[in-house]
């Protein structure tokens, strides 16, 4: 079942295409992580979910509801953390969500919200006072009111501290589990590497990927990273490590060479150090990071 769906969805402002025929799909009870560079179409498209903004043509629904026909019935099912959120200069943290518990009808207890975004004892001060950690944390809190079927959070992590962003993927995990959905933006790419179940990328208002990391380093054929420590120095053994097949790039640092090649070139290279000489004291893998392919999808030919 689908909990957001766009089929052909078209947004233009003048002569400007923001979002040229959107067609998406995310499933009830997934995280999805929804990327792209500056520009790319991301706001626009959360604002189209949110009925902030009508699509030019195409149709959304969200929670089996058309949002242009039944807005208030899918806002009802839906938590929201938005960018750039601001404190209402004259409310403490606790009575920001008590505001959202009253609004949405719930029966939460505030400062049981408040502990789980990790704003116990703070509660009673100006949030006008708070940092812009503790300004996104309760946010969140609020996000989080009447258990939402569907979470859509925007940049979530800004002004997060270490401690703030393990906490809202402990959140994230959480709210999965429960069975909501939570459909997330975030330049932040190693926060989404962590719990998106898949991403969308989008490229000049285009979807231009959609599936899990797995399948995308697997589309781009992507590669891999090779770091091996070598007891000799490493310098005259680059050139030849870069003229193998399969080698696109070789960097030395600190007596390794950094290797980025595909899978199946990586024997190919630690052979090639031995019979030049060196000796192989470790090496380490890994595969591409969702960086890579952020970039391989938004600035490559793809």
């Amino acid at each position: 079942m689908s909990a957001i769906a766009l089929r052909n969805v078209q947004k233009r402002f003048g002569n400007v295409d923001a979002l040229r025929g959107i067609d998406l799909e995310v499933d009830s009870g997934e995280v999805f992580g929804f990327l792209g560079p500056n520009g790319a179409g991301k706001s626009t498209t959360i604002d189209i979910l949110l009925h902030y903004t009508h699509p030019s043509s195409g149709s959304v629904e969200v929670l089996d509801h058309d949002v242009t026909a039944n807005p208030v019935a899918v806002r009802n099912r839906t938590g929201i953390l938005p960018e750039g959120f601001a404190a209402f200069e004259t409310m403490t943290g606790r009575q920001h969500v008590e505001y959202a518990i009253e609004s949405n009808a719930a029966d939460d207890d505030p400062d049981v919200l408040l502990e789980r975004v990790g704003l116990e004892g703070v509660g009673d001060r100006l949030a006008r006072d708070y940092s812009k950690g503790m300004t996104q944390r309760l946010a969140l809190a609020m996000a989080l009111v009447g258990e939402p079927d569907l979470l859509i959070l925007d940049e979530p992590s800004t002004g997060l501290d270490p401690h703030g962003v393990r906490r809202m993927r402990e959140i994230v995990r959480a709210e999965r589990d429960r069975g909501a959905t939570v459909f997330f933006s975030s330049h932040i790419l190693e926060q989404v590497e962590a719990v998106a179940d898949r991403v969308g990328i989008l490229r000049g208002g285009e979807l231009v990927a959609v599936d899990t990391i797995d399948g995308l380093r697997g589309a781009v054929d992507a590669d891999a990273e090779l770091t091996v420590d070598i007891a000799e120095d490493p310098t005259a053994l680059a050139p030849e490590i870069d003229s193998l097949e399969g080698v696109s790039s070789v960097i030395k640092r600190d007596g390794e060479l950094v290797v980025a090649c595909t899978n199946e070139a990586k024997l190919s290279v630690l052979d090639e150090i031995r019979a030049a000489g060196g000796t192989v004291r470790n090496f380490t893998t890994g595969e591409a990071s969702l960086e890579d392919l952020f970039v391989s999808y938004t600035e490559g030919a793809r």
